[in-house]
């Protein structure tokens, strides 16, 4: 972290996202993933100035993201006034039958490699039941993770495994969902508190508030 802005400007906020190709998008379209959309609803009218840098390597595993995270991270932080480090991961450990406790761990790893302001966002429920069942025990040994370290964890595997329109999103490859798929999680992690760790207000409530400031 560089330090304050002065008054009145906006706080420059450098965000790494690193993780797997949810991160990247695969399947998109649009090619804008999770990550592009909460970039999107994250304008200046919220107070920062935001970069966000997606950094997603498809079919990595939590252990692969996580050696990445001091060098890859540490280009993009040259500058600004605030850092910070998002671990979107999970995945790719379901897929690779990883243990749940040895994948904790290693998230736990990664979220010592960095002094920046960090985040965890879990894995979704994609898959046949054997791979949700996989995802969902990683869901809760990462929460367990992070509440111990009071590291803010998003789960986007509840708010989404009994959602009709995410059980009814095709998914092409069987794991990656399309442009409303990401658009769900987008707001899943939206209103599942990133608004609250980059210490700003959503931007429908700032313009709410202008408009019944005298």
């Amino acid at each position: 972290m560089s330090g304050t802005p002065p008054a009145g400007r906006l706080r420059d906020v450098r965000v790494c996202v690193f993780g797997d190709s949810l991160v990247v998008g695969v399947g998109d379209p649009k090619a804008l993933g999770w990550v592009g959309r909460v970039a999107a609803r994250t304008p200046p009218s919220t107070g920062v100035a935001l970069t966000v840098y997606p950094l997603g390597v498809r079919g990595e595993r939590t252990a692969d993201v996580v050696v990445r995270v001091p060098v890859e991270s540490a280009s993009r932080f040259a500058r600004g006034d605030e850092h910070a480090v998002v671990l979107a991961v999970g995945l790719g450990d379901a897929l690779g039958e990883v243990e749940p406790a040895r994948s904790a761990a290693t998230l736990e790893f990664g979220l010592a490699s960095t002094t920046a302001r960090r985040l965890v966002v879990g894995p979704p429920p994609v898959g046949d039941p054997d791979l949700r069942e996989r995802i969902a025990r990683i869901d809760q040994t990462y929460a367990a993770v992070c509440e111990r370290l009071e590291v803010p964890y998003i789960c986007t595997y509840g708010p989404l495994a009994d959602h009709p329109p995410w059980l009814d999103e095709p998914l092409a490859d069987g794991v990656h969902p399309g442009q409303a798929g990401f658009g769900m999680l987008a707001y899943v992690v939206l209103h599942g508190g990133w608004y609250e760790w980059l210490g700003v207000p959503p931007p429908d409530a700032r313009r709410r508030r202008a408009r019944v400031t005298p």
